[in-house]
């Protein structure tokens, strides 16, 4: 009996503890395409296009319209503009309230970077399923190089953090740190 509990205990504590990003430095991201808006406009999103003009800052975030994301994704557009004369493109996916990522990309993105629909092959792919809602994505930042090469791999439920890492990897990237 107390086997069986103790082993309850340990499998309780893998399901609720956050997920370490499946991607490590190093690694090639997959390509993917994604339905993504920008400034409240739709566009298809294609990773291998985007790293055709310099690094890709891609962060998985949990759902449009939550205190965290939100707050996140505020964070990210204050950065885009810096991130933006370093050369790297910033793009938040998401699994949850896809419905409204339009309108989330003009509110909270404030029209600076564009957000994307993840689907299930998307997340699967990237391994960032959200430990008690596997549709949806944890909150996993990536930044990725011109070659396709992994250069940042950040999982943390935290959102606070994520914006100043990813940055200081760019940078690093581009020699300016």
């Amino acid at each position: 009996m107390k086997r069986l509990i103790a082993g309850l205990g340990v499998a309780a504590l893998l399901t609720a503890s956050p997920a370490l990003a499946a991607l490590k430095v190093g690694d090639k991201a997959p390509d993917f395409s994604a339905k993504a808006a920008l400034a409240g406009k739709d566009f298809d999103f294609k990773l291998s296009q985007a790293l055709k003009k310099g690094p890709v800052v891609l962060y998985f975030f949990p759902a449009a319209y939550t205190k965290g994301c939100t707050a996140e994704a505020h964070e990210f557009a204050e950065a885009t503009p810096e991130f933006e004369k370093l050369g790297a493109t910033v793009i938040g996916v998401t699994a949850g309230n896809v419905d409204r990522i339009k309108d989330f990309s003009k509110e909270h993105c404030r029209d600076k970077f564009a957000v994307a629909a993840a689907d299930a092959g998307l997340i699967k792919s990237y391994d960032v399923g959200l430990a008690m809602k596997p549709e949806w994505s944890n909150r996993t930042s990536y930044v990725i190089a011109p070659n396709g090469k992994i250069l940042l791999s950040h999982t943390d439920g935290n959102f606070m953090g994520h914006v100043d890492k990813t940055m200081d990897a760019v940078k690093a990237f581009k020699g300016k740190k």
